[in-house]
């Protein structure tokens, strides 16, 4: 007697399955898929032991040392789409600073800019990276200009791309708006939170698979407490470059999104004040974020910028 099921196709038994783990299994199945979006980049992952921390890290190639440093509650795969748009030719290396990504906190450590700088410079030594071109988003390129005032010498470059954090801006941002009522906006307490940050950073999302969507909002609601002890040490230097960023001295590219919720764009006429030797570009449609929302656009502006410093 034939069977009253005819046998499905291979391939599409393959694709149920693979449909069923995409939405009920993100946990497992988002790790390949940063890995191999990791790959098609380039980038390798490695980790180093500062005496502090195990900090992870992507790089690639060889050549001047570039550091890319990611903001606040982010992480390093953030500046994979910029690193795959970068020229070779360099040494990139993009850390997840401590206290974020797969580096981790350690509930007994500061993670305060004062800290951060100092773990940086660790970072750095146990690498044997005795100068670098610092670029960095949000948290991290104010952890750059902080570098780049207290040990010039590491510095041959600085880029923020995307507003830093820390200057005054003559009009308020949703972000400064919402701080001002007592709330922490990149601090989600639930999922309806987690998408109201998504927008709050992005003019216009990038994509981002489920599994990766999914599992980067599991990750934020169960660290919920221990990243508003992060946010409030912030918050405590919340406008610290402002009073410090006029005495720098290291050539200095700045890329900010002209749809920036976060750091409003009239902040960029203060860094123009402060620094007027500063190359200062307003990105028009990007948001707070323009290494994902912009990433070709973004890395090409920074070649540009780096093909013009010096050779050491």
């Amino acid at each position: 007697m034939r069977s009253f099921f005819r046998p499905w196709p291979l391939a599409l038994i393959l694709a149920v399955l693979a449909g069923g783990a995409w939405y009920g299994l993100p946990a497992q199945v988002a790790p390949w898929l940063v890995a191999a979006n990791r790959h098609s980049a380039g980038l390798h992952a490695a980790v180093v032991d500062t005496g502090t921390h195990r900090v992870h890290y992507l790089q690639r190639g060889s050549g001047p040392v570039v550091v890319l440093l990611h903001g606040i509650f982010a992480e390093k795969d953030h500046w994979v789409d910029f690193a795959r748009a970068f020229p070779e030719g360099y040494r990139l290396i993009i850390p997840d600073l401590p206290g974020f990504g797969q580096t981790g906190r350690d509930p007994a450590r500061p993670y305060d800019y004062a800290a951060q700088r100092a773990y940086l410079q660790a970072f750095l030594d146990a690498l044997d990276v005795q100068q670098a071109h610092i670029a960095g988003s949000s948290m991290g390129a104010t952890l750059g200009a902080l570098l780049a005032l207290h040990a010039p010498q590491r510095v041959r470059s600085l880029a923020f791309i995307g507003a830093p954090h820390g200057l005054r801006s003559a009009q308020a941002s949703d972000m400064d708006r919402a701080i001002d009522a007592g709330r922490a906006p990149l601090v989600p307490q639930d999922a309806a939170q987690f998408e109201a940050m998504l927008d709050l950073v992005f003019a216009q999302r990038p994509f981002l698979p489920y599994p990766v969507r999914a599992q980067a909002q599991a990750q934020a609601l169960a660290q919920a407490a221990s990243d508003q002890r992060v946010w409030g040490a912030q918050l405590r230097d919340r406008y610290l470059l402002d009073g410090v960023l006029a005495r720098l001295q290291t050539p200095l590219l700045a890329l900010w999104g002209g749809q920036d919720r976060v750091f409003h764009v009239s902040g960029a006429a203060r860094l123009r004040e402060l620094l007027p030797a500063a190359q200062l570009q307003v990105l028009g449609e990007a948001g707070h974020l323009p290494m994902m929302e912009a990433p070709a656009s973004s890395a090409q502006a920074y070649a540009a910028f780096l093909a013009l410093q010096p050779a050491p």
